[in-house]
């Protein structure tokens, strides 16, 4: 870029995307002169996907706006709890996202995850055809035009990375609802009907039971049932939901 130069601000939250140097206050950036202020964050190395407002001179412009010489850019971070309109709050999460995506849907959460790596391109078409969040920590994915909306998951643990997107995006928790191996949802299951798919040890054990009614897979309060509890418990006292009574774990 060899134009207008301009002084941009970048939120505290979002430092981890910029050079050393741009990590310190308000820092000068050439721009071309026609490139849109969009366009000049995101060659920072923040995706738009985690910018919020973008304000100029004390003004909130659009992504579009085109900066001009001497504007004081301020790009701050995603309001939360963040809000996605169009669409009921649903999520795509990334070959990479399993344990994630796998506790979303512990505690009723839509979140469909692909197991295979798809490719780039495939990822943001499923997002934009379903109407879908994509959730990922690959900044390249998520400067991709064609998806519908994204997220950037700040953290590898998934700990943290459960309380990140519960705390950006507020959704409805419903646990004990969904199939964690295939996103569907769970229906009570008499003893009765499920008996041929248990080993005689679980038949003995156990009375309560849930179907997955897309895949068919049987959940009972099983060995593990204790750790997914806590999971929960913990969740829903600092996110809120539906309540924690579980048909099965």
């Amino acid at each position: 870029m060899n134009g207008p130069e301009i002084d941009v601000e970048v939120a505290p939250e979002l430092r981890l995307f910029v050079s050393h140097e741009r990590r310190r206050g308000s820092t000068p950036v050439i721009t071309d002169g026609s490139s849109t202020l969009g366009h000049v964050v995101e060659s920072l190395g923040i995706p738009l996907t985690e910018a919020g407002t973008l304000v100029v001179d004390g003004r909130t412009v659009p992504v579009s706006h085109i900066p001009g010489p001497g504007e004081r850019v301020e790009v701050r971070a995603v309001e939360r709890p963040q809000r996605i309109p169009g669409a009921p709050l649903r999520f795509l999460l990334d070959v990479h996202l399993g344990t994630l995506a796998r506790r979303l849907r512990l505690l009723g959460v839509d979140a469909a995850y692909e197991s295979e790596d798809i490719g780039d391109p495939a990822l943001a078409a499923l997002s934009a055809r379903e109407r879908r969040v994509l959730l990922s920590r690959d900044r390249g994915l998520l400067r991709r035009r064609e998806i519908w909306a994204g997220a950037y998951v700040y953290s590898d643990r998934p700990a943290e990375q459960l309380r990140d997107v519960l705390g950006r995006f507020a959704p409805v928790l419903a646990p004990w609802t969904r199939c964690t191996a295939c996103n569907g949802e769970l229906a009570e299951a008499d003893k009765d009907s499920v008996r041929a798919d248990l080993e005689q040890g679980t038949r003995a054990t156990y009375d309560v039971f849930a179907r997955c009614t897309a895949c068919g897979r049987v959940y009972w309060r099983g060995a593990h049932h204790a750790r997914l509890e806590a999971v929960v418990a913990d969740a829903v006292r600092e996110f809120g939901g539906l309540g924690s009574g579980s048909p099965a774990g």
